[in-house]
């Protein structure tokens, strides 16, 4: 059996005279915090501090020792290197790197005599992509960096969301393998269905030594409990192990997520297992219906033979140092997405292929996941050295994630197709090459002849083929940003996408978080901490012109950030739900809505519902509501308010709404019950009768619909006018805290109409978290957030909590 010997310990970091300990997997700059040689670049404005690092040539070294094993064959094998380096054995080059997105392996067997230095070389890899740029010639793109000449996560040189961190590092494990004979360089696992017979058929790829070129080798097979086996020609076999009546994975709300061991072993002649290969497998059909029809061309997709709405969202590198991204850390920030509601999480293009933790933690929750290649908001040379290292990478990845049930969609790029038809690429480029090469002709190849069982899109936003515009909302995917930058959220509803891939709105992180990132600041929208931790062009400026259309923006300064923290984050999660509300109305047209985005990388002002420290902003909670099986939204249709009920559980919902028109003051004018019966999957409409709806202009009245979910109920708002021309009362309430130990009840009373009343728990204490965010309560209405984490509330609790509260006021 193959020998393995970690390569984690003895590890040192140089350059000139800095020589630090070393952790791998890790990178410069994690070894050099840890040395206490940088501040922390996510505080304050150190970020700016540090782009020395990402300009400077790195080594590492450790010391192997000598070689004692019986096995033929010993390979130096590296998961991942970030990303020009140079690999010596022994002051010997043994290899070059340049792709951090691929594992490398060096045969090293008549190298380790003796101990033997060990010394992995990084070039910075501003050298590296400046110096193709310079062969290659200048390509647009949407950012200053060079990074598309360079195959490294594009967002490691900054982002409208992140830092300008170039890193360099062992950044993925490193280990010696000896082994003997033979050994399994590939296993491709097509899961299909016949009938109710899983087929798992694996193509095996194996390696064999000078003295094992020969020798008979048979591969065995498992999955579950049934076998299968198979004599290996040379250096391939193909073997098939049937599973009846098996076990369908689903995703989440659609049945179960059931998963088989999966299991081959190479044998030499006498049976002895040479190497052994296991994944966790799952047998499921996907398909993507991108039909002509009467509205344009669909984007949908189906598992097991029923069409999903995605309720998605972008996923982004969770730390700009992804060596620091454990398993138990995905699998929080994924429990978190799978608790809001979330079934699908698009794996964008600037950032990474994730570790397998990722795609297991999926496999587990049911989550379905569309994967980009890493190309994104540029155009890409087509010429060497770019072209081998990209198909390189795309054959190596697309085969080690084929296990993965939760996989659904590989999807060529983003936002390239898009930006050469209208970012003024192609008159740029003037003929040169731009990526269209691999996002239509390399890339579906490669995924046809690798795993065929799934689909494949061009890029995204795409409308199927150049007969239509990139970005055309009617046909493909689409991204809905021209709302964020330049007008208002209520313009979502003026369209019907096929599929909305990316659309989204900022906000500034939770109070917490912003009191760590920025210690010592007195804070305010444009205190020098804040400008910094805001990466967008112009983003004050649009979240300001976003506050204005709605409410009366708070002075500038200290004194008004407080009210300005709370009525941006509220103006993100409204502009998202009227986006996303809209949209599910309108299944099956439109099959799905992916939120740009759910994650931070570090502490940010951004467009994520979880903020760089993980705590939820109230974007989340608001997510959760909307992507619940059912969904009551109060919507325009044929021009007057029609209330919604949508209906994505399996089972029939007859939604007995309670609809009431009641006047700021909280007197009730006219109140009826109704009935909308929305089928399972589907989405039932019910026009609001003529004595229901609030006067045209109205600023007095509003309407209320209300249906009995549980404890509790789901209710709709339809406000006539905007809330700063709303007649609001000035709020009035009780509040009462109940301390039980491991969780604090606070029990909010009205007396008026409280407008999304928010509980900001990080100001109670940074580790307290509420169990729920915006809510609206009627006259006489109470409602309680439980909070965990507040360790020390006791006297002085009440006026805490009424510092921390936050709601809707007159203008």
């Amino acid at each position: 059996m193959k020998d393995v010997t970690p390569l984690t310990d003895g590890w040192t970091l140089r350059h000139d005279r800095t020589d630090v300990p070393a952790t791998v997997p890790g990178c410069v700059h994690t070894d050099l915090l840890a040395a206490g040689l940088i501040e922390d670049p996510f505080l304050s404005r150190n970020e700016t501090d540090l782009a020395w690092v990402g300009r400077t040539d790195w080594r590492y070294d450790t010391v192997l020792g000598a070689r004692d094993t019986a096995h033929e064959r010993t390979d130096l094998v590296f998961d991942g290197l970030d990303t020009v380096a140079t690999v010596r054995v022994g002051g010997e080059t043994v290899g070059n790197t340049r792709n951090m997105h691929r594992s490398y392996r060096f045969d090293i067997t008549d190298r380790l005599k003796t101990a033997t230095p060990l010394q992995v070389e990084f070039t910075s890899a501003y050298t590296e992509a400046e110096a193709v740029r310079a062969q290659v010639g200048e390509r647009p793109n949407a950012y200053p960096e060079p990074f598309q000449y360079i195959r490294k996560m594009a967002c490691s040189f900054g982002w409208d969301w992140g830092p300008t961190l170039v890193t360099a590092g062992l950044w993925k494990p490193a280990r010696l393998e000896h082994w003997s004979t033979a050994r399994l360089t590939r296993v491709r696992p097509h899961l299909t269905l016949d009938g109710t017979t899983g087929l798992a058929e694996l193509r095996v790829d194996v390696e064999r030594t000078e003295t094992g070129s020969a020798q008979r080798l048979t591969a065995r097979a498992r999955v579950g409990d049934h076998t299968a086996t198979a004599a290996v020609d040379g250096t391939h076999t193909t073997l098939t192990v049937q599973v009846p009546d098996a076990a369908l994975w689903c995703p989440r709300g659609y049945g179960e997520q059931s998963l088989y061991e999966a299991e081959l072993e190479l044998l030499d002649a006498d049976g002895t297992v040479l190497d052994r290969w296991e994944r966790r497998v799952g047998f499921r059909t996907v398909t993507l219906d991108t039909g002509a029809d009467a509205h344009g061309t669909a984007f949908t997709l189906a598992v097991n033979g029923e069409p999903v709405f995605a309720r998605g969202v972008n996923w982004i590198p969770d730390d700009v140092f992804p060596s620091r991204i454990t398993r138990d850390r995905y699998r929080t920030r994924l429990t978190q997405a799978a608790d809001a509601g979330v079934n699908l999480l698009r794996v964008w293009g600037g950032g990474l292929y994730e570790s397998d933790d990722f795609y297991d933690v999926c496999d587990e929750l049911g989550l379905l996941v569309w994967q980009d290649f890493p190309f994104a908001c540029a155009a890409y040379p087509e010429e060497q050295p770019l072209r081998s290292e990209i198909e390189a990478e795309a054959r190596e990845n697309v085969t080690r994630l084929m296990p993965h049930a939760s996989l659904v969609l590989w999807n060529g790029n983003n936002e390239n197709l898009w930006g050469f038809r209208d970012w003024e690429w192609e008159p740029a480029l003037d003929g040169d090459s731009w990526g269209e090469g691999y996002y239509l002709g390399l890339l579906p190849r490669i995924v046809a002849e690798t795993d065929p069982t799934r689909p494949y899109w061009a890029g995204s936003p795409w409308s199927g083929s150049w007969d239509h515009h990139p970005n055309d909302p009617a046909h493909g995917t689409a991204h809905s940003w021209d709302v964020w930058n330049r007008t208002d959220y209520t313009d979502y509803l003026d369209t019907v996408p096929r599929f909305v891939a990316e659309f989204g709105w900022q906000a500034p992180p939770t109070h917490a978080t912003l009191r760590r990132a920025l210690p010592g600041e007195e804070l305010h929208p444009t205190s020098p901490g804040m400008l910094h931790h805001q990466k967008a062009a112009d983003g004050n400026g649009k979240l300001r012109r976003g506050l204005a259309r709605h409410f009366t923006v708070p002075e500038s300064g200290p004194a008004g950030f407080d009210r300005w923290h709370y009525l941006t984050q509220l103006n993100q999660a409204r502009a998202i739900a009227t986006g996303i509300a809209h949209w599910r109305s309108h299944w099956p047209l439109c099959a799905g809505t992916v939120l740009w985005q759910l994650n931070d990388c570090w502490p940010v002002t951004s467009w994520a519902a979880i903020d760089g420290d993980e705590r939820p902003k109230p974007l989340y909670f608001t997510l959760r509501e909307l992507y619940a099986d059912r969904l009551l939204t109060v919507q325009r249709r044929d021009g007057r308010p029609t209330v919604v009920a949508d209906n994505q559980s399996p089972a029939p919902w007859d939604a007995d709404v309670t609809l009431r028109r009641i006047t700021a003051d909280g007197r009730t004018l006219a109140e009826t019950t109704m009935t909308a019966r929305a089928g399972a999957r589907s989405v039932a409409l019910a026009a609001v009768p003529d004595d229901l709806l609030p006067a045209a202009g109205s600023t007095t009245e509003f309407l209320v619909a209300d249906v009995p979910e549980g404890p509790g109920v789901l209710r709709a708002l339809h406000f006539p006018v905007r809330d700063r021309e709303f007649a609001y009362p000035a709020p009035r309430y009780d509040v009462a805290v109940v301390d039980h130990g491991d969780v604090v009840d606070v029990v909010v009373t009205a007396r008026t109409l409280l407008r999304d009343l928010l509980l900001q728990a990080d100001r109670l204490a940074p580790t307290a978290v509420a169990d729920r965010g915006l809510l609206t309560l009627l006259p006489g209405e109470s409602a309680t957030v439980h909070v965990h984490g507040w360790d020390d509330a006791g006297a002085g609790s009440t006026a805490a909590v009424r510092a921390a509260l936050f709601m809707v006021e007159p203008a």
